[in-house]
């Protein structure tokens, strides 16, 4: 009979790396953004005001499942009356494919458990970036719904990516659009006609340090021009970055570049190998080297570094920029789930979302279908009520 444990103390999280480590190479929602070391140091640097709530599905003393949750407290301005369960690694740090770890062949027993477990706990939960349907959380909301529960579904973004199984550099560089690829050749060739040329792949910590020095600094150019940016802007998200690029090193999956004009840094390129796939996370350039397209040229190095490696994805993570579109040939959907309990606490959450919902998308969406690429305009999904 499975069984569920709440891991609600920082101790006992540092203990379950080994066991966590292994569940999730048994899991198909293996990724970066699931592994320990990812969500513990997410914990450390970012969770501040949240309190962990991790449920541990165990069967004859195994580990067969993790909910890897996070209570947030309540936030009136924000219309959020009650506490909530979400993702660990969720908000700032832009952690995508989030789930629930769940081992193979042990779906049915442990997502019972947690059902039975969450309806009689009866907290709310706010599941964002998930792969929708084909998540376990997609599982779940099932059979909660079977006990009452409101189900909401929203697909809220999109992560473009490139298949490179089975790819050389040629083939792929052949396979993009005949305008990106003469332009990616002749700014490559123009870039090493005018300049010393090198592209540093990071290997030492002492060179991680320096390099994630350096893109802190060139992200931090590149976008003061325009308004500035939200994704390395605060003391704890460089603090994260700083770990989690320590620890990468070490477990083998950092990749980290560099590329140097003549000596001078003038591009920095931030991702991850893990699994075979190549995540993309951030990259920054000097302005004063934009005519250049330093930014193209890094990326194709990156993936030119990939290919060499074996990795069979490239992906560029959420987000619809268009210089994304100019690598990538495929995308999938992130979506957020809303689970409401059949309870007062659930109706007043469940209202206070729809609230906030509708405030926050209304011109948002007109901004999205005049800005962006039709393959990432934003589309709302629901559950029919009852059904799920």
């Amino acid at each position: 009979m499975a069984t569920v444990d709440e891991i609600q103390s920082g101790d006992l999280f540092s203990e379950m790396r080994p066991e966590w480590s292994s569940l999730l190479e048994s899991s198909p929602s293996d990724c970066l953004f699931l592994t320990w070391e990812w969500l513990h140091t997410w914990w450390k640097h970012v969770g501040r005001g949240r309190r962990i709530h991790i449920l541990a599905v165990r069967e004859g003393g195994q580990l067969t499942a993790i909910a890897p949750l996070a209570l947030r407290p309540p936030r009136l301005l924000r219309l959020q009356p009650f506490s909530m369960l979400e993702f660990l690694g969720s908000g700032s740090v832009g952690s995508d494919y989030l789930d629930i770890v769940v081992r193979r062949g042990s779906e049915d027993q442990s997502l019972a458990a947690l059902a039975d477990h969450l309806q009689h706990d009866g907290s709310v939960l706010d599941l964002a970036q998930t792969l929708g349907r084909q998540s376990a959380v997609f599982q779940l909301a099932q059979r909660l719904g079977q006990f009452g529960w409101r189900i909401s579904e929203r697909e809220t973004n999109q992560c473009p990516y490139a298949r490179l199984a089975g790819h050389t550099w040629d083939s792929y560089l052949g396979s993009l659009g005949r305008e990106h690829r003469y332009a990616f050749r002749r700014k490559a060739r123009k870039l090493a006609e005018l300049h010393r040329v090198e592209i540093e792949r990071v290997s030492s910590e002492e060179r991680r340090a320096v390099a994630l020095a350096e893109l802190f600094r060139l992200h931090e150019s590149r976008w003061s021009e325009r308004g500035g940016s939200d994704a390395l802007y605060s003391d704890a998200l460089r603090a994260f970055h700083e770990e989690i690029s320590r620890i990468a090193l070490e477990r083998g999956w950092l990749r980290l570049f560099l590329l140097h004009l003549d000596g001078r840094p003038a591009a920095a390129l931030y991702g991850f190998l893990y699994g075979g796939r190549f995540y993309f996370y951030q990259s920054g350039f000097d302005p004063a080297f934009a005519s250049r397209s330093v930014g193209m040229v890094i990326q194709g190095a990156a993936i030119e570094s990939a290919l060499s490696e074996g990795a069979v994805e490239y992906d560029m993570l959420h987000g619809c920029e268009p210089y994304k579109f100019h690598w990538a040939n495929q995308v999938r959907p992130l979506t957020r789930f809303g689970l409401f309990p059949a309870s007062a606490r659930g109706e007043l959450s469940r209202g206070g979302a729809r609230l906030k919902e509708a405030a926050r998308t209304m011109a948002p969406r007109l901004l999205l279908h005049a800005q962006e690429p039709a393959a990432c305009r934003y589309r709302g999904l629901s559950i029919p009520e009852g059904t799920a």
